[in-house]
């Protein structure tokens, strides 16, 4: 459907840009901060070291200045559990300070913080006690940290998202602690999905008694899917990925209900995942604000038969085209790559118009305000000459803001739109080789350099795109709406 009048973005817009705490503040065990999963991880590949990353625990007050300079009303960040809790149980007054600090920073800058409240970090004693988000114990522990930050930070913070990504977890259990010996991955699955579930539920709740007039909602990331051809086997094999991977969690989160095609599938195979009545009802009762999603690209989902070798996806860690592992679900779908797009180096396909796609899906589906808070482009970036020359990623991000200004034009409530990242972080699965920012922060894996902070091409682009209110998309010289 095209448009003959696009609506411009609501004068309340949030542009924003995204970090999370692990990859971005370093200072690992600093100040009573705990272990966490991922601290955990430290050199598990050459990329993972939590240990300093970009330094910003230490220099926090010159990136919200640059934040301000780019002009953002608003910065998704996440707060550490282990520096609120360090061992999962005791509260650490120097991690309240911390935040408390940042917090009042960017509030002076007039930002407005967009706080997740768990982002793949947990206590390690916590994993360490009961297998993390696969024990029960966690719902209470886990509202106990959101009670202190709604406590602590409600007078800074409008705006919370409960648990990032909670369907990728699942889906790659090494983010958050892996699968302990002895228990089979798709029971693991389910019982994270459950008991996040569950937790989110009595977080909102939580929420909702303490600070009655913030906003709170979920996260997902939606890779929406495509048919690798018509043939309806790959019809049906896109259907099972999107309803599988996306909605099955999300309708448990939003709508307190468990899709009946995922339930039938796993009962056939001798797995009962049913919630009891009093757990839908719980969850019913905690309906979100909206839903947040990261979005980076499309999947393409083909037939695959009940008699396949199960592969489980993995992430290409070189950087080079062709290193991704696509996943095979016996009965299910397999995933392919699409002929039709570009890659990045990481195999991760670039589609501007998939965007626009999961806004309409997503929102005719649970009719709730939707807000990007992660999209973005990894790259190779060069410092040289005192310059970052990115237009690769001005590129890619341009394409995205228009097809989600398309959306609004569709009738789309969308709230806010949140780049990753703002600065250059750790990336989860590939280091510094991996660069998301508008800030350029100088060092590498293997050196922390002088950890200085520079401004990409994509920051003065996107500092024009924030000024405007996204007008200056619509510039004669800007790239035609798909």
């Amino acid at each position: 459907m095209d448009h003959l009048t696009i609506k411009p973005f609501p004068k309340d817009f949030l542009w924003g840009a995204a970090t999370a705490a692990y990859q971005v503040e370093g200072a690992y065990l600093e100040d009573g901060k705990g272990l966490s999963v991922q601290d955990s991880k430290n050199h598990s590949t050459r990329f993972h070291d939590t240990s300093v990353t970009s330094d910003h625990y230490h220099r926090f007050e010159e990136d919200v200045a640059l934040m301000k300079e780019l002009g953002l009303t608003s910065y998704r960040l996440s707060i550490s559990w282990t520096r609120i809790y360090p061992d999962g149980k005791n509260l650490n007054p120097q991690g309240i300070e911390f935040y408390r600090k940042l917090f009042a920073t960017l509030l002076r800058h007039n930002i407005k913080p967009l706080v997740t409240l768990y982002h793949f970090d947990h206590p390690q004693a916590l994993q360490d006690a009961y297998h993390g988000w696969y024990g029960e114990q966690m719902i209470d522990d886990f509202t106990t940290f959101a009670r202190t930050c709604f406590k602590e930070f409600g007078d800074y913070v409008e705006y919370f998202m409960t648990i990032c990504e909670s369907n990728n977890v699942v889906l790659y259990p090494d983010l958050i602690g892996g699968v302990p010996a002895g228990i089979e991955t798709e029971q693991w699955r389910f019982q994270v999905s459950r008991v996040m579930a569950l937790a989110n539920a009595q977080v909102i709740k939580c929420c909702r008694e303490i600070l009655p007039s913030a906003k709170i909602g979920p996260c997902i990331g939606y890779a929406i899917a495509y048919p690798a051809t018509c043939d309806p086997k790959d019809v049906m094999a896109a259907l099972n990925e999107d309803e599988f991977r996306t909605f099955y969690p999300l309708d448990l989160i939003c709508l307190g209900r468990q899709n009946p095609t995922v339930v039938n599938y796993f009962a056939e195979r001798g797995r009962d995942i049913r919630l009891t009545a009093e757990e839908l009802e719980l969850i019913k009762t905690a309906q979100p604000d909206f839903i947040a999603f990261n979005y980076y690209q499309s999947d393409v989902a083909k037939y695959c038969p009940e008699n396949t070798v199960e592969t489980q996806p993995e992430f290409n860690l070189e950087g080079k085209k062709g290193g991704y592992v696509y996943p095979q679900f016996p009965g299910l779908y397999a995933g392919s790559s699409n002929p039709y797009l570009e890659r990045s180096d990481w195999d991760w396909e670039i589609d501007p118009i998939g965007l626009r796609l999961a806004f309409r899906k997503l929102y005719d589906r649970y009719q709730l305000p939707l807000m990007v808070t992660e999209n973005g482009l990894g790259a190779y970036d060069y410092f040289e000459n005192g310059q970052i020359k990115d237009d690769y990623r001005i590129n890619y991000l341009q394409q995205h803001i228009m097809q989600m200004q398309l959306s609004i034009s569709d009738g789309v409530q969308v709230l806010g739109y949140y780049p990753w990242s703002f600065m250059d972080l750790m990336s989860t699965s590939n280091g510094y080789n991996k660069r998301y920012g508008f800030v350029y922060v100088d060092r590498d894996d293997n050196d922390l350099k002088t950890l200085n902070r520079y401004k990409k091409e994509s920051f003065y682009w996107y500092q024009k795109v924030v000024k405007s209110n996204g007008q200056y998309l619509q510039q004669p010289n800007k790239q035609e709406l798909a």
